[in-house]
């Protein structure tokens, strides 16, 4: 496993219908939107998870906490604390769960400059959202402004 600071991050934006990926890197605090996972009642296909796993052989997931806006959780916080949990003992690597506050919101502001036409259920900006989370998550990391809290 690499050294914290230089460490490959899978980021996940946990859904009931997808769950958006984000890829990056610790040092560069880079991250990159990768294919949304198609999930049933929240559900991935495993073997997908694991093709995943092993292409991008991360040090450590993020995932993206749903937390209501007066802080209180909700019962898809419990749920995404589940899929982490689930990723964390499938795989044997650090699972940490972060306010994921307002990123859809700022994922579609950001579809919509982009010219999406609002149809999300076609064109999801789920890999954005997770770009975000993990984009917050180093931010958090560094204690720089924006970054958002990890749970």
């Amino acid at each position: 496993m690499a050294e914290v600071g230089q460490r490959l991050v899978l980021a996940f934006d946990y859904g009931t219908r997808r769950i958006g990926v984000a890829v990056g890197n610790e040092m560069l605090h880079s991250a990159r939107e990768l294919s949304a996972l198609p999930a049933r009642d929240g559900i991935p296909d495993w073997n997908v998870v694991t093709r995943l796993i092993d292409e991008w052989q991360p040090d450590v997931f993020v995932v993206g906490l749903p937390i209501n806006m007066d802080g209180s959780e909700s019962a898809m916080s419990t749920r995404a604390r589940k899929f982490g949990n689930r990723l964390h003992g499938r795989y044997g690597k650090p699972c940490e769960m972060i306010d994921e506050r307002g990123s859809t919101r700022e994922a579609k502001s950001i579809a919509r400059e982009s010219g999406h036409r609002g149809n999300y259920r076609e064109q999801s900006v789920d890999g954005i959202a997770a770009v975000l989370i993990l984009e917050g998550w180093f931010a958090h990391r560094e204690g720089l402004p924006g970054g958002r809290s990890a749970l």
